[in-house]
């Protein structure tokens, strides 16, 4: 497997090099907004560590980076009256991965909506609002 490459686009978020629409943070993880969402409230988990993927991730940071996806996926159910949450997470290019950062999407679901097509850039105020709904649910 190729080594983690510390000039990807979550490591440039977690310097503070790259905005990002925060919804939660802890000491392991970190979770924002995804900008191009496939659905209201689409989020990513990751950890605050380097690892490229679930194949070289360690027991710790898949712990912590589950214990955030829980409580972010809870507050995604509450904050948008979800019906069900559906989780990604993709390993290697093989795998569908593009930024080779371990990551976990949260996708908030609602019976018979379907995903949006990926790749498209979201309405960033549209964004901002969704993180401050999970925000408020998590603070509940």
């Amino acid at each position: 497997m190729p080594d983690y490459d510390g000039q990807n686009i979550f490591a440039k978020i977690l310097r503070g090099e790259i905005p990002s629409v925060k919804v939660y943070e802890d000491a392991e993880t970190y979770c924002f907004m995804d900008i191009m969402p496939r659905a209201d409230g689409h989020c990513l988990v990751i950890p605050k560590t380097p690892c490229r993927n679930m194949l070289d991730a360690t027991p710790a940071q898949l712990s912590a980076c589950m214990a955030t996806v829980n409580k972010v996926a809870n507050a995604c159910v509450t904050g948008f009256a979800a019906d069900g949450i559906t989780l990604q997470q993709f390993n290697e290019a093989a795998g569908g991965q593009e930024v080779f950062h371990l990551h976990f999407h949260i996708l908030p679901r609602h019976e018979g909506v379907s995903l949006r097509a990926p790749g498209k850039m979201g309405d960033m105020e549209a964004i901002k609002a969704h993180s401050e709904v999970i925000a408020a649910a998590l603070a509940a």
